[in-house]
């Protein structure tokens, strides 16, 4: 196959889900780790896709009109870090000593597990990055998902194990939220989110406010199962009237550290 031919390939690939493993495509296209990264270069440069740690990216809206695509953790970790920090720190505030909760995958997710890591509680969660930071520090009781890890999205899944665990709270972030409801692009994300609501009394999304201008393909959960956002002062109004119309409490947690 020619160089243009795999990489049409790697862009049509794409087209259907958000990343691709330097692996995964070395397997598919038969050839070396070395080819498969010269190819990324080129379909980077060319600008029809993004280069990321590890593989290769779609570009948020590619492929579908209005459809964003997820970011590699490694990425996404990196981006509106301040209004993460401020929406763990209220949403640590939800949690009592002596609570059962359960923290999802993902970068607001995480922060949000390194606030509860000195606390009096028990707290499970499917977050690789979040348990190899606990395993080295803090001293909550912490249960750990079983299954195997998949590195992208960053989280230990099994599809046949149940979950051992019961919560008070079960603690998730979105890649995007709509009058759907949280949204997903990556499909085992939609798995697990799906999966874990059933273990919890209460479902809190926290979401920076640039997720509500985000439009994912899958629905993980609909509003009408979401009892809490936590979000930041960037909220539009129409979006909060959106949310609070769905019954969904919203909190606010601004850059001056006052809550609402």
């Amino acid at each position: 196959m020619s160089d243009s031919g795999r990489q049409r390939q790697i862009v049509e690939l794409l087209r259907d889900r958000p990343f691709a493993s330097v692996r995964e495509l070395q397997e598919r296209l038969g050839v070396s780790a070395a080819t498969v990264r010269r190819d990324i270069d080129k379909i980077d440069e060319a600008g029809e896709a993004r280069k990321v740690y590890g593989g290769i990216s779609a570009l948020d809206g590619a492929a579908q009109a209005g459809v964003a695509y997820a970011r590699p953790y490694d990425e996404n970790r990196d981006l509106a870090v301040e209004a993460k920090r401020q929406i763990a720190a209220l949403a640590a505030t939800m949690v009592r000593d002596g609570d059962a909760v359960i923290v999802h995958g993902g970068s607001t997710c995480f922060h949000l597990g390194v606030k509860l890591a000195d606390r009096n509680i028990r707290l499970y969660t499917n977050s690789m990055p979040l348990i190899a930071y606990l395993s080295d520090h803090g001293h909550c009781s912490l249960t750990v998902a079983g299954g195997e890890l998949h590195r992208e999205p960053g989280i230990i899944h099994s599809l046949t194990q149940t979950v051992p665990f019961y919560a008070s709270k079960f603690f998730l972030g979105s890649q995007g939220i709509g009058p759907e409801g949280v949204l997903e692009s990556h499909p085992l994300l939609v798995r697990s989110i799906a999966e874990l609501s059933l273990c919890a009394d209460q479902i809190v999304v926290l979401a920076d406010s640039r997720k509500l201008s985000i439009h994912a393909r899958n629905v993980a959960l609909p509003l009408s199962r979401i009892g809490t956002l936590v979000t930041d002062d960037g909220l539009s109004d129409a979006d909060a009237r959106m949310l609070e119309n769905a019954g969904v409490m919203v909190r606010i947690a601004s850059a001056s550290g006052a809550v609402q």
